[in-house]
Order: C-alpha cells, then structure tokens, then sequence
C-alpha cells in the first residue's frame, strides 16, 4: 500500500509533502514522574521486634530458672533419701562382711593348720590399721 492510501491523502506525491503532526503534553502538563523508592511500612518496627525478642529470651530464662530449682529440690531429695537409708545398707553390709570373714577364717585354720607358727586371722602386713578387702568378695579365686 502507498502512503496515500495509508494517510487518506490522494495526490500526495512523497511524504515530504505531508503536513507535520507533532504530539504534545496534554492541557497542564504529564503528571510527575514517581522515581523514588517508596517502600510502604508494612510489620512492627525494629523497636518492637527487639522489644518482643528481649521479652521472649527474658521469659525463657525465667523458665529455666524455675526448672533449675525443681530439679535441684529433686536431687536434694534422692540425696536425702539416700542418707535416710545408708545405715540400713551399711548394716546389711557389714553382717554379709562378717559371715564372710569367719568362713574365710576357718578356711585359712583349714589351709594354714600344719605351718608352725601362723596365727589365724592376724594382718602380715603389719600396719598396725584394720582394712575391710577392697572388693565385695574376701577371696573369688577359692570360693
């Protein structure tokens, strides 16, 4: 298609010969450009975030705080439970050491029964400080 046709302009012979037609602002001008950066305020503030966190972590260790205390009061009971009840152990204790020490006293007047001399039951190491055995057991390897 020529631009005759196009522009409804018969007998034009370049578009040289066509009239200017220029744009132009509209009556009062373009509304302002926004080019600043204009984020909206959306959330709490950086004041109230840390307030809230300070909060919370205030809160938490007022938590643990109060859970160190009951289980401190829990182990002070089993504790005290424990030095309730130590006597009666010790007691059972040293009834099973005295059945104990008089088989292995008779065990050694057995054994020891032709050395002259040996007195049953006397400490050859010569301390001078009685020792119950280290271990629960007086002699393993005989019995």
């Amino acid at each position: 298609m020529t631009e005759a046709v196009i522009r409804n302009k018969p007998g034009m012979a370049s578009v040289k010969d066509m009239p200017l037609l220029q744009d132009g602002p509209p009556p009062g001008g373009f509304a302002p450009v926004r080019y600043a950066r204009r984020i909206p305020t959306k959330g709490p503030s950086a004041m109230a975030i840390f307030l809230a966190a300070f909060g919370t972590f205030a809160y938490g260790m007022y938590q643990v705080g109060k859970g160190n205390k009951i289980r401190r009061a829990l182990k002070e009971e089993k504790y005290a439970a424990r030095r309730a009840i130590l006597p009666v152990l010790q007691a059972e204790e040293d009834e099973r050491f005295v059945k104990e020490w008089k088989k292995y006293l008779e065990y050694e007047a057995e054994v020891m029964k032709d050395v002259p001399g040996w007195k049953v039951g006397e400490n050859v190491y010569n301390s001078g400080k009685w020792m119950p055995p280290a271990s629960g057991e007086l002699r393993p390897e005989v019995w």
